[in-house]
């Protein structure tokens, strides 16, 4: 499960504004309608995901818990994923 602040590119205290923001340019740059490479129906999936639960306050909220106690329960696992996450995502842009 990749970490849907890192989708959208913003921190974990960024407010709505901010979110609705980065989810608009992702959207508009992974759009299948004008993107054409074969990876950015995925993408514009994982994008709308990420606002969806982050543009909604009580799923963010609940999202937010949950991230939390992942990092309690394994943090060596989760600072893994969220690196190979953020890696993944500057080398695809």
């Amino acid at each position: 499960m990749r970490d849907h602040y890192v989708v959208l590119g913003v921190g974990v205290d960024a407010e709505l504004g901010s979110i609705r923001g980065a989810y608009r340019r992702l959207a508009a740059r992974y759009h299948p309608d004008r993107n054409t490479d074969p990876d950015a129906p995925a993408h514009f999936r994982e994008v709308q995901e990420a606002y969806e639960v982050l543009g909604n306050p009580v799923a963010r909220e609940s999202y937010d818990q949950l991230r939390q106690r992942r990092l309690l329960d394994d943090p060596l696992r989760v600072a893994r994923e969220l690196w190979q996450s953020h890696v993944r995502s500057v080398v695809g842009t």
